[in-house]
């Protein structure tokens, strides 16, 4: 069983697009539950709206949902408030296996991580065998800024994903229909080879 959060020190970063679009990947290896513990439960509300079931996957709001998920499924995903709240998102981190957070290029985002980085230096002292990783979101291919942001990330106390996934319509159109990329057929094809890489990179590490 895989038990990933997505959690950020700051919103817009993407961290619920990703949060449901891996869910749906692990959800083509099992049941999964996608757990929302941010309180402004945005996919929660994404899953009452959407038009399409996604199989084999479970959209559930609340922290006291993550116990008995980590025994009903075969995967938990954990969408996490956009700060280090230590009344969620901490709990959180000292429960799971592994946690990205998603970072986009812009500055304030970068000068956020080494905050992120003692927190889980702090999830560590429960949770020992935490595994983190930064992963570059929203990028741009040929922009300056997002090679800029790669090289500088990848010189952080936390690790960089090699996948950076890129800043792409699919992702939101899928949202915008209530589906994730795996259901957008040929238009969502690069962002599912995208999280696929992801997931790869973690399962396996």
């Amino acid at each position: 069983m895989a038990s990933i959060a997505l959690a950020n020190l700051k919103g817009g970063c993407g961290k619920s697009t990703l949060a449901l679009n891996i869910a749906a990947g692990l959800a083509q290896r099992g049941k999964v539950a996608l757990i929302d513990v941010d309180p402004q439960g945005a996919l929660a509300h994404w899953a009452d709206w959407a038009a399409t079931d996604i199989s084999n996957l479970r959209v559930l709001s609340g922290l006291g949902k993550l116990h008995d998920a980590k025994t009903s499924f075969d995967h938990v995903v954990v969408d996490c408030p956009p700060s280090v709240d230590w009344n969620l998102t901490g709990k959180v981190l000292e429960a799971v296996e592994m946690v990205l957070l998603p970072v986009i290029p812009s500055p304030l985002d970068l000068w956020a991580t080494s905050d992120a980085a003692s927190a889980i230096d702090k999830a560590r002292r429960s949770n020992p065998a935490l595994k983190a990783w930064l992963v570059q979101n929203q990028a741009e291919e040929r922009s300056a800024l997002s090679g800029a942001m790669a090289r500088v990330l990848g010189q952080q106390q936390l690790p960089l994903l090699n996948t950076a996934v890129g800043r792409r319509a699919a992702y939101r159109l899928a949202l915008l229909e209530g589906k994730s990329v795996y259901q957008m057929g040929a238009r969502g094809r690069i962002a599912v080879s995208e999280i696929e890489s992801i997931l790869k990179e973690v399962l396996v590490k």
